[in-house]
C-alpha cells in the first residue's frame, strides 16, 4: 500500500498553460489519478465515492475509497479540464475543477473534507496544492507540452519546433535535434544539427522514418492534445533512448461542437534587412481550420483539421548577393479522427492524416542553380485502435499503416562533374560544380504495424504493482526508382593539373597541396590494382618494369593527363557509370516485446523492465539477408520519496537502449535487383571498372553473421523537489556509453588471410598485424562474394557525461516560466550511426588508429534556456524565449568522397600498416561561434458574443543580432566560403502576425 502521507501531499496539475518537467510516460495513451480522502481530523474516509470526468473525454471513472481512504482511477484520457467529485456520508460534497491528467502518469491528489455541519466551504481543503507536482514513483526525465503552453510562447508552428523548448535539446534547422548523447554530426557533408537517434510517436505508434532515422510525418500542431518529450531514464515500453523520444497524443472531439479558424502571415516587409546575402524577398502564409464535436453525445465524437502552408522565397548567392532563383514551398496537412465509446469500458477509434509537401528547388544560398533540387514528400497514414477496461486491467490493440514518399528531382539534367583543384587555388563553387546534381530519385518508406498493450494494477499488503506488457509486429519497406542524367557522374581533375601523379592525387593533404574533392584515394589501390592487372591493355601501359604485373609504385607513378571523352574537357580520373536502371524494394520485419513492473512500497519505488527486439532484413529478390535475434535490454530504476510528503525525491536509473539496424542498411545489403553502377578509373587510355555497385553478381554488401546490434548504456542519478506551491527544481547527472557501433568493411584491407607483411606498406592489414581481423571475426570461414561486409566496428565507442538543472515556475499569479542549464561532455572515435561510412574502408580512419579518438564533433558543451509568459487582466499576454549555446565542436576537414575528414600525415607505419593516418590534434578541435536568440510573443484575446478572437504578433530575434551560427569547416573552402568563414547566421529580426477565431 502507498502510505497516506505520501498521497496527501501530491496533487494533479491544474489546467494552465504549462511546460512541466515530467518523470513518467507509458505506451498506453491514458493516465490515472491516485486520490486520498480524509476528514478534517486527518483520519482516512473509507467508502467515499469519487467520480472523475472531463468534457474533453468520453470516459468518466468512479471508485470507492478503501480503508485507508485511497482510490486509484485509471484509463483516463489526457486533458487539463477534469472535474473530481467526492461524496461521503456525514461530509460535505466536494468538487475540484481544472484537474489535469497526463498520459502514462498516476498523479496524486489529497482532499480533506469538512463535516456536513460545516457551513463555510472554506473548510473543504485540497491538500498539496503545489502545481510543481513531483512524481515520486518514476526516474524518467522529460517534459510535457500542451497546446496552451506552446501557444503562449513564440515558437514555430510544428511539433518539431516545440522540441526547442525542452532543456538540453540542441539547435536544429531541420527539426531533428540532438539531445544529450544523440549524434549531432555526420562525416557526410560535415552536417551539424541533425540527429538520427530520435524516436517519434503519434498516438502510441512509432512514425520515425525507418530508413533515415528522422521524423517520418508532419501534421497540424493544433491537433495536439499533449506532447511528451523524454530525454533520459526511458522505461521498457519505448524504443530508442540514445536520442530524445517525442510522443504526441491527438485530440478526440467533445460533447460540444467546437472549432477554430486561423491565418498567419509574414513577408519581407516584416523582416529587417539581411546583412549576409542569404535571403531576398519572400512571403509566407499558414492557415488552418479545426472542427470537433459529437455525432452521438457521450458515444461518438469526431475531430478534424486542415492546414495549408505556403512560402515563396527569393534565394540570393551567398557570396555576391545576386539573385539565384525563386523557390516555392507548398504543404497541406489533413487530419480526421473518430472516437466511438461503445460501452463505458470499450472504445474504438480510427484516424487518418496526410502531409503532402512540394518544394520547387533548393533553399540553400550556397547551392548553385545547376545543382538545385526539387523535392516531393509526404503520404497517407491510417490507424485503427481498440481499447478495453476490466477493472484494474487495461487492454489496447492497434493497427497502423504509413505510406511515405521522398523524391528529389534535379533542376538540370546535364552530366555532373565535381572538378578537383588544389586547396590553395581559391576555386569558386561554379568552377568546382559542373553540370546538374547527378540523379533523379523517387523513394518510398512505408510501414505496417500492429500491436497489443496491457496494463494491470495490483494492490497488495507488500505495496502496489503496476504491470505493463506489450507486443508489436512491424514491416518496414523501402522502395527506390531513379535515373542518372547522361548515364554517368564524374569527378575530374582541373586541366591545370594535367600530369599529376596518382601518388600525389590519392594522398596529398593539407591547406596548400591538398585537394578540394576526391572520390578515390590510396585506400582504393588494392581494388584498382586487381582490376588493372586483369586488363591486358592497361596492364601493359602501366607495367614500366615489364615484369607482367603492375605494382603499387608503378600505379603511383602514373600521370593523369587524358581528357578523352570528358564531358567538359577536363582530366579524366573517376566516374560512376550507370549500366542498369530499374525499381526495387527491400524490407525489414521486426517484433518487439516489453514487460515491466512499478513496485511502490511506502516511500520506495522500484521499476524493473525488459525490452526485447528481433529484426529480419530481406533483399529485393525476397531472400533473407540478415537476422538479428532477440536482444534483451534491461531497464531498472529506484526512486525514494525523501520526506514521505510527495514533494521531494532522489532517483537512479540504469538501462540499455538498442539501436536496431535501419532500412538504409537493408538497402545497402539487399539491392540485388534494380540499378547497377560501375565505379571506374581512367588509366592507360581506358576506363577501368574497379568496383560494381548493385546487382546480384557481386552484392554491394552482406551482413556479417557476427554483426551485433549497436547499444547505449545509460546510468543516471538525480533529484527533484518543490518549493512553495509553484516552483519545481530538477537536477540530473547522466553517463552514457555507446558500443558495438555498426560499419561496413572492405575485407581486402582487413581480412585477407594471404596478405604478408610487405602488403602492410600498401595500407593492407596482414595476419598478426594490429589491425588484422580474421574472417572468423565476421563469422566467416572463407572470403564472401561482396564489395563490403557490414559488421561491428572493433574499438568503436562514444562516451558521454552530462549535467542538467532546471527551475520551473508553474503558472500562478498570471505568469509561468523556466530556466535551465545543460553541460555536455562527449568523446569518441566514431560518428558512424547506421550509415556505412568510411571507417571500415580505410585503416587510417579505424577507431584504433592514431589520433582518431577525441572530442565528439557536433557536441555543444554549454546550453542555457529561459522562457516566461505573463497574462495581463485586460486580455494581453506577453511572453519571451531566450536560448544560448556555446557553439558546436567540429573538425577542420578535407573533402574525400563527400566526407569531411581531418587532415592526414604523409604515410608512415603503425601497427604494421603504412597509411596516411590522421594528423594529431584535429578531431573536435575547433568550435563554431556561440550565439543567442531572443524571441517574443504578444497575444491579445477578446471574448465575443459568439466565440473568441485572438491576435498574435511574434517577433523573432528581437535585438536583430544576426550572429554567425556556423562556419566553413573545409580547409580548402567550398568555393563560396573560405575556411572558418561564417556560412550561416541567426535570421534577421522578423515579425509574424496571426489571427484566430475559436468557438
Amino acid at each position: 500500500m502507498i502510505g497516506g502521507a505520501a498521497l496527501m501531499a501530491l496533487t494533479a496539475v491544474p489546467a494552465v498553460a504549462l511546460l512541466a518537467p515530467t518523470e513518467a510516460v507509458a505506451q498506453t495513451q491514458t493516465g490515472g489519478l491516485r486520490i486520498s480522502v480524509t476528514g478534517d481530523g486527518g483520519a482516512p474516509i473509507s467508502g467515499a465515492t469519487v467520480t472523475v470526468s472531463s468534457p474533453s473525454s468520453l470516459v468518466s471513472r468512479s471508485g470507492v475509497t478503501d480503508a485507508e481512504g485511497f482510490v486509484r482511477l485509471a484509463g483516463l484520457d489526457p486533458a487539463t479540464n477534469y472535474t473530481v467529485a467526492v461524496s461521503a456520508g456525514g461530509y460535505s460534497d466536494f468538487n475540484a475543477s481544472n484537474v489535469a491528467v497526463i498520459s502514462g502518469r498516476d498523479l496524486s491528489l489529497g482532499y480533506i473534507l469538512a463535516n456536513a455541519s460545516a457551513t463555510d466551504l472554506g473548510d473543504v481543503v485540497v491538500t498539496g496544492r503545489a502545481l510543481a507536482a513531483v512524481d515520486v514513483t518514476s526516474a524518467t526525465v522529460g517534459t510535457t507540452l500542451n497546446l496552451q503552453t506552446v501557444e503562449s510562447l513564440p515558437t514555430g508552428r510544428s511539433y518539431q519546433s516545440y522540441l526547442q523548448l525542452v532543456p538540453g535539446v540542441k539547435p536544429s534547422a531541420g527539426g531533428n535535434p540532438s539531445s544529450r548523447s544523440g549524434i549531432n554530426y555526420s562525416d557526410i557533408g560535415g552536417a551539424i544539427g541533425t540527429s538520427t537517434d530520435n524516436v517519434y510517436y503519434l498516438d502510441g505508434v512509432d512514425v520515425t522514418d525507418p530508413s533515415s532515422g528522422t521524423f517520418g510525418s508532419n501534421f497540424n500542431s493544433e491537433i495536439i492534445q499533449e506532447q511528451q518529450v523524454i530525454v533520459g531514464g526511458v522505461p521498457a515500453e519505448y524504443a530508442g533512448g540514445s536520442g530524445l523520444i517525442s510522443r504526441v497524443v491527438t485530440k478526440s472531439g467533445s460533447n460540444d461542437w467546437h472549432g477554430s479558424v486561423n491565418y498567419y502571415f509574414q513577408n519581407d516587409g516584416l523582416v529587417q534587412s539581411d546583412e549576409h546575402n542569404t535571403s531576398g524577398g519572400f512571403s509566407t502564409y499558414d492557415s488552418a481550420i479545426t472542427l470537433g464535436g459529437p455525432i452521438i453525445r457521450d458515444r461518438l465524437w469526431i475531430f478534424g483539421s486542415y492546414q495549408k502552408k505556403n512560402r515563396e522565397e527569393d534565394i540570393l548567392d551567398g557570396a555576391s548577393g545576386d539573385p539565384l532563383r525563386t523557390v516555392t514551398i507548398d504543404e497541406e496537412y489533413e487530419f480526421l479522427k473518430a472516437t466511438w465509446q461503445i460501452t463505458p469500458d470499450d472504445r474504438l477509434s480510427a484516424t487518418y492524416f496526410s502531409d503532402p509537401y512540394e518544394r520547387s528547388g533548393s533553399t540553400d544560398s550556397a547551392t548553385l542553380n545547376n545543382r538545385s533540387v526539387a523535392r516531393v514528400q509526404g503520404g497517407d497514414n491510417f490507424k485503427v485502435e481498440y481499447s478495453r477496461t476490466w477493472g484494474d486491467l487495461l487492454f489496447n490493440a492497434y493497427w497502423f499503416k504509413h505510406q511515405g514518399e521522398l523524391s528529389n528531382i534535379a533542376a538540370s539534367n546535364d552530366i555532373r562533374d565535381n572538378l578537383t583543384f588544389r586547396n590553395s587555388a581559391g576555386a569558386t563553387a561554379a568552377q568546382r560544380q559542373l553540370g546538374g546534381s547527378g540523379s533523379n530519385i523517387e523513394t518510398n518508406r512505408d510501414r505496417d504495424e500492429f500491436g497489443l498493450n496491457f496494463e494491470y494494477y495490483l494492490d497488495t499488503s507488500w505495496g502496489t504493482h503496476t504491470f505493463k506488457a506489450g507486443y508489436s509486429s512491424t514491416e518496414n519497406v523501402y522502395g527506390e526508382n531513379g535515373s542518372v542524367p547522361g548515364g554517368a557522374t564524374y569527378v575530374s581533375l582541373a586541366s591545370a593539373y594535367a600530369g599529376t601523379t596518382w601518388l600525389d592525387y590519392s594522398t596529398s593533404s593539407g591547406p596548400v597541396n591538398g585537394w578540394t574533392n576526391r572520390s578515390v584515394s590510396s585506400v582504393d589501390n588494392t581494388r584498382i590494382l586487381t582490376a588493372v592487372n586483369a586488363n591486358a591493355t592497361v596492364r601493359t601501359a602501366l607495367d614500366s618494369n615489364l615484369d607482367g604485373t603492375v605494382s603499387v609504385s608503378e600505379l603511383n607513378a602514373y600521370q593523369l593527363t587524358s581528357t578523352a571523352g570528358n564531358p567538359y574537357g577536363n582530366v579524366n580520373v573517376y566516374r560512376a557509370l550507370r549500366t542498369v536502371d530499374g525499381p526495387y524494394e527491400v524490407k525489414s520485419e521486426g517484433q518487439t516485446l516489453y514487460l515491466q513492473d512499478t513496485w511502490t512500497m511506502d516511500r520506495l519505488t522500484i521499476n524493473a523492465g525488459l525490452r526485447a527486439e528481433k529484426w529480419e532484413h530481406f533483399a529485393s529478390d525476397g531472400s533473407k539477408v540478415a537476422t538479428f535475434d532477440w536482444e534483451i535490454a534491461p531497464r531498472f530504476s529506484i526512486v525514494y520519496d525523501l520526506f514521505g510528503d510527495g514533494r521531494s525525491k532522489i532517483f537512479g536509473f540504469a538501462g540499455r537502449y538498442y539501436d536496431p539496424i535501419r532500412n538504409n542498411m537493408s538497402d545497402f545489403a539487399g539491392a540485388l535487383t534494380g540499378p547497377v553502377d560501375e565505379e571506374q578509373i581512367f588509366l592507360g587510355g581506358e576506363w577501368v571498372t574497379f568496383r560494381t555497385r548493385g546487382g546480384a553478381t557481386t552484392p554491394d554488401a552482406l551482413f556479417a553473421p557476427s554483426t551485433k546490434t549497436p547499444y547505449t548504456d545509460e546510468f543516471m542519478i538525480g533529484a527533484s523537489t518543490t518549493f512553495g506551491d509553484s516552483i519545481g527544481l530538477s537536477v540530473s547527472v547522466t553517463n552514457r556509453r555507446t558500443r558495438d557501433i555498426l560499419e561496413d568493411f572492405d575485407l581486402a584491407l582487413y581480412s585477407d588471410p594471404d596478405a604478408v607483411p610487405a602488403d602492410g606498406a600498401g595500407g593492407v592489414a596482414y595476419p598478426g598485424s594490429f589491425f588484422y581481423l580474421p574472417l572468423s571475426y565476421f563469422g566467416y570461414s572463407s572470403t564472401p562474394n561482396s564489395n563490403y561486409v557490414i559488421g561491428t566496428l572493433p574499438g568503436g565507442k562514444r562516451n558521454y557525461t552530462g549535467f542538467e538543472v532546471s527551475l520551473t515556475k508553474f503558472k500562478t499569479d498570471n505568469w509561468f516560466g523556466q530556466v535551465s542549464y545543460t553541460y555536455n561532455s562527449a568523446e569518441g572515435n566514431s560518428n558512424s550511426d547506421s550509415n556505412a561510412d568510411y571507417q571500415g574502408d580505410w585503416i587510417a580512419l579505424d577507431p584504433r588508429a592514431p589520433n582518431v579518438y577525441g572530442d565528439q564533433p557536433g557536441n555543444i558543451e554549454h546550453q542555457f534556456k529561459a522562457y516566461a509568459s505573463y497574462d495581463f487582466d485586460f486580455g494581453l499576454q506577453v511572453s519571451g524565449v531566450f536560448n544560448w549555446n556555446s557553439g558546436a565542436l567540429y573538425t577542420p576537414s578535407q573533402l574525400i568522397g563527400g566526407r569531411y575528414f581531418a587532415p592526414m600525415d604523409p604515410a608512415y607505419e603503425f601497427g604494421g600498416v603504412t597509411d596516411t593516418y590522421l594528423s594529431a590534434g584535429y578531431i573536435g578541435s575547433e568550435k563554431t561561434p556561440d550565439y543567442y536568440t531572443f524571441d517574443m510573443r504578444f497575444k491579445y484575446t477578446r471574448d465575443l458574443a459568439f466565440g473568441q478572437a485572438e491576435l498574435f504578433l511574434d517577433v523573432f530575434n528581437v535585438f536583430n543580432n544576426q550572429a554567425a551560427t556556423d562556419v566553413m569547416k573545409l580547409i580548402g573552402g567550398d568555393g563560396t566560403y573560405d575556411y572558418q568563414e561564417a556560412t550561416n547566421w541567426v535570421a534577421p529580426r522578423r515579425a509574424y502576425m496571426g489571427v484566430r477565431f475559436s468557438f
